[in-house]
């Protein structure tokens, strides 16, 4: 059986491979990103184009200049308004708070000095007194705007405050029925109003008041860098109209000059505004704020003092300081001099005839006062016992409470004129944040316009 040939084949290390195809190199490939840099580049090569990012630059700065003016203001108005209806009104409940119980010490004290029977209208004042704390505490304590720290004070005078009414009653109780020890829970009241309650009030008004400055002096801080940035865009708006003339010897670039106009109108509104509230704010700080703190320290000082007078009287030099001197007695000569000097100060704040003549009548009223008393210290040290605690009585019906008075409208004026500077203050500042927004729109819009229209003369 024969086969056919087979055919050899070569070795499988030896054959030849095809050649493989290279593909010819393309274009590379580009990203957006890159695509638009190019676009923009090549666009800038040209006048048009600079013309149109120079128009980005300047409407995007005059934007800017007027967003940053409205922030900044903004902050600094609403300052000036926490000052009108929150620091303020806060520090002037703080300071009655302290009034208050000063006032129900004083009148207390009145009611024993009397007698067995308390008069009514001695009764009447001290309820009254009472009655006005509570109102002013629960006044300070429904502001949320309240630092923690006095919101602590609130809570440690609704706290203190039942216990001392409650000794007030026993003491009230027992001088009914004619035992001693009337006297002596009239001291433990005394001790509890100017070892807890007082103080505490005095912490109250302290922190209410320091927040007051802070509020005033966030609202005078001037705005650097709306100022800065004003600046920057009027310069910049200069040298594009500068730039224009030289190129196309037109004086006057409409859109651009408008734009020019509102940026300057939003700089000199924020220098004029800005400068306006904080002479306003520094007016009620110097002539109101000030002169209301020497006032109120004033009146607290001749209500410590009316209570001395009349527990030293109550005493008769029961209860001594370390020195072995009347505790009450000291108490009420270091507060009288207190007093003169604040009244003093008081005077000098003043800055017209209406703010100086009731503190001149509080003056004169208390060195009539302490004539008063000088006199019915001297029946008491001869024996005249009673004869001391009419002089006394008749004190509180003439110069003391003439000292109240006067102290009163003088507050009530400097109150006054601290609103008044201080409203002033938040007016000048109040409408500058829209208004520097809508011109920096109108500018903007104006620049932009502006470019375009040499933008189209190449067209």
């Amino acid at each position: 059986m024969t086969h056919p040939p087979t055919a050899r084949t070569a070795p499988e290390e030896t054959r030849v491979q095809p050649p493989v195809p290279v593909p010819a190199p393309g274009p590379e490939r580009r990203t957006p990103w890159s695509a638009t840099t190019d676009r923009m580049r090549v666009a800038a090569t040209t006048e048009p184009g600079r013309l149109r990012v120079i128009g980005a630059v300047l409407a995007l700065l005059v934007v800017a200049f007027g967003g940053v003016t409205a922030l900044e203001v903004q902050d600094r108005a609403e300052s000036a308004n926490d000052v009108v209806e929150h620091s303020q009104p806060l520090s002037s409940h703080a300071a009655d708070i302290f009034q208050s119980l000063a006032a129900a010490d004083a009148a207390v004290t009145e009611g024993f000095l009397a007698g067995r029977k308390e008069p009514a209208g001695t009764r009447k004042e001290y309820d009254e007194a009472i009655g006005s704390t509570y109102k002013s505490l629960q006044a300070a304590a429904s502001d949320t705007s309240a630092s923690q720290e006095s919101k602590d004070r609130i809570a440690e005078l609704y706290e203190g405050l039942p216990r001392y009414v409650q000794l007030v009653e026993r003491a009230r109780a027992n001088n009914r029925q004619g035992f001693p020890l009337g006297g002596a829970y009239l001291r433990y009241a005394n001790e509890k109003m100017t070892e807890d309650l007082l103080p505490a009030a005095e912490d109250l008004y302290g922190a209410e008041t320091e927040r007051l400055g802070r509020d005033r002096d966030d609202a005078r801080t001037w705005p650097f860098l709306s100022t800065g940035l004003g600046l920057v865009t009027l310069g910049a708006l200069y040298w594009a109209q500068r730039r224009d003339y030289r190129r196309t010897n037109r004086v006057f670039n409409r859109g651009l000059l408008l734009a020019t106009a509102a940026s300057t109108v939003v700089l000199l509104w924020l220098a004029v505004g800005h400068t306006v509230a904080r002479a306003e704010l520094r007016d009620a700080d110097v002539h109101g704020q000030r002169s209301l703190d020497v006032l109120n320290t004033a009146r607290i000082g001749s209500l410590k003092a009316r209570a001395n007078e009349n527990l030293a009287l109550v005493a008769r030099g029961s209860v001594l300081t370390p020195e072995g001197k009347d505790k009450y007695e000291t108490g009420f000569t270091t507060e009288m001099k207190e007093l003169r000097q604040q009244l003093e100060k008081a005077e000098k704040l003043a800055e017209d005839t209406t703010g100086k003549s009731p503190v001149k009548g509080a003056l004169a009223a208390t060195e009539e006062w302490q004539r008063s008393h000088d006199a019915a210290r001297e029946s008491e040290n001869s024996g005249r016992y009673k004869e001391a605690r009419e002089k006394i009585s008749q004190s509180k019906k003439s110069s003391y409470k003439r000292v109240g008075l006067e102290l009163g409208d003088a507050r009530e004026n400097e109150e006054g004129q601290f609103l008044a500077a201080a409203r002033s203050g938040r007016g000048a500042l109040s409408p500058l944040p829209f208004g520097a927004a809508l011109l920096a729109l109108l500018g903007a819009g104006a620049a932009i316009a502006g470019v375009n229209r040499r933008v189209s003369e190449y067209r």
